[in-house]
């Protein structure tokens, strides 16, 4: 038997979830580790007292064959026969009073099919890693066996991943002046995403585009960063939008809001619509055009669709009409592709199971989860909202002021203009995000503190980390944060906090793994 757990403080117990689908109650005694990591036994005697389970990090855990009610909530334990147990007798990450709250996307009967351990993530049910790569455990909202996640993340690293990012929220903003409302609601230049004049056809008009696509963010009247968001121009008056899922309360009234007070001062009637229920899918990973070029049946040539631009077009023998953005949120080569929901499960299917007649692309996608997504976007330096951004941070602090477009800096007409083109004007001395690399052992994690070199924990902090692991790519903690101007520079020595001790870590230039993004060359 293979017991795996996560070790956190001293003495506790758990119930153990045994392969045969039993419920076994141990005392598990855990000498406190000196960083998470994974527990074995290859001992077949589950009842052997005092059974010495060996950690990752060099301390033990021993099993007790008395029998005590599970106590502590924070750690889910389970055994299995070398592998993760059946995905119908594992422990349940959503409780029943939170999934009557949580939505689901278009794709969660494809994710249950595929053994998925789902999560309640930002209002939704979501995958957070898969039977495939082996099951992960929870301490806290932290996974902590690294093997499927890791897995995961290779997969995209050196194949293709398949992300359901569909609980992002997709709309259009569009009518005679979507463009001065758009100006109004972001600060990048808008005249850099021209559409086509006329749509590129391939086979009787399948093909509509490409268009261009920018990342862009929707400050608040401080300058402060409400949300971040893509942006597609998908002609002179229609614009196509995805803002984050946790922030769909505040991003939408925001922009009802401020909608309603454009079109009453200008007498327009621009529209605002939400596309809920649609299917969005990321496709990443160096093999990804090798995996969706077969499926395209109007024929068109992906390697002509590079970063930043997307198309219509048609996906499958049923010719179901999907949208194609290239680009992603890993560093990866990849993919975003927007699905009617009805049909979101069969085009999932099908990148997995390859061509049906031809067999192209079988077997260079998995379907990757939220684990593996979290350290891959790390590794690749973006940020995410509510750790990395905040309504508190302004484009300045978070190192994103190339979104703003030169003609916006002299046109000023979008919200939050003022503070935010102050802030770059004055370069305002207040707090920079930076990338770090710390020392071995315990990753930093979020809200962990950074000093300056030399300091002790009676000196004040500098900053605080928002973002923190140990890089599956790199094999090295790598951490994102805000430290005080002064500190930012790459090569500048700091140290972290973790467990009482300080910790050396230094500031480095993100992203952290080189990216591989498809780029259109200079000459073409």
């Amino acid at each position: 038997m293979v017991i795996t757990a996560i070790t956190r403080g001293a003495t506790s117990r758990a119930a153990i979830l045994a392969q045969s689908g039993t419920r076994r109650a141990f005392s598990i005694g855990v000498t406190r580790p000196r960083t998470g990591g994974v527990c074995k036994t290859t001992s077949s005697n589950n009842s052997s007292k005092g059974a010495a389970l060996s950690h990752a990090s060099g301390s033990q855990v021993y099993a007790s064959s008395t029998v005590s009610p599970v106590s502590w909530k924070n750690v889910r334990y389970y055994a299995t026969e070398g592998s993760a147990p059946p995905q119908d007798k594992q422990p349940e990450p959503v409780n029943k009073a939170e999934e009557a709250t949580l939505s689901r996307t278009p794709l969660y009967d494809f994710h249950v099919e595929q053994g998925a351990k789902l999560v309640p993530f930002a209002g939704y049910e979501m995958p957070l890693t898969y039977k495939w790569g082996g099951q992960p455990l929870f301490c806290d909202d932290v996974w902590a066996d690294f093997r499927g996640p890791v897995k995961e993340h290779e997969q995209v690293r050196k194949k293709a991943g398949l992300f359901d990012v569909s609980h992002m929220v997709q709309s259009v903003i569009s009518g005679p002046g979507a463009t001065r409302f758009m100006e109004h609601l972001v600060p990048s230049s808008l005249k850099n995403l021209t559409p086509p004049g006329d749509p590129a056809h391939a086979l009787d008009g399948l093909v509509e585009g490409p268009y261009l696509s920018s990342l862009s963010v929707m400050l608040n009247k401080n300058g402060g960063i409400i949300d971040d968001l893509m942006v597609t121009r998908q002609g002179d008056e229609s614009y196509y939008i995805v803002t984050n899922a946790g922030r769909r309360k505040e991003d939408l009234e925001h922009i009802t809001r401020e909608l309603a007070d454009f079109n009453k001062l200008n007498k327009t009637g621009v529209r605002h619509d939400v596309m809920d229920g649609r299917g969005l899918i990321a496709l990443q990973g160096p093999a990804s055009e090798e995996a969706l070029q077969p499926h395209i049946s109007s024929g068109i040539d992906l390697s002509h669709l590079y970063f930043g631009q997307s198309i219509f077009t048609t996906f499958g023998p049923e010719y179901i009409r999907v949208h194609i953005a290239r680009g992603g949120y890993t560093g990866e080569d990849g993919f975003e592709i927007s699905i009617p929901g009805d049909k979101s499960i069969d085009v999932a299917k099908a990148l997995i199971e390859g061509h049906p007649q031809s067999g192209k692309g079988a077997g260079l996608v998995e379907p990757v989860g939220l684990a593996a997504r979290d350290s891959l976007r790390l590794e690749a330096g973006m940020c995410l909202y509510g750790h990395d951004l905040s309504e508190d941070v302004n484009p300045l602090e978070a190192g994103l002021t190339w979104i703003i477009g030169e003609d916006r800096r002299q046109n000023a007409t979008f919200l939050g203009a003022a503070k935010a083109l102050e802030a770059m004007a004055l370069k305002a001395k207040t707090v920079r995000r930076v990338g770090m690399i710390v020392e071995k052992g315990s990753p930093a994690r979020e809200g962990t503190p950074i000093y300056a070199e030399g300091a002790s924990e009676n000196d004040e902090p500098i900053g605080k980390v928002t973002s923190g692991i140990p890089s599956p790519t790199l094999k090295q903690n790598i951490a994102m944060g805000y430290v005080k101007f002064g500190y930012q520079k790459s090569g500048t020595n700091l140290q972290v906090k973790l467990r009482g001790k300080m910790k050396k870590a230094t500031v480095t230039k993100m992203p952290f793994v080189k990216p591989n993004y498809y780029r259109q060359p200079k000459d073409a």
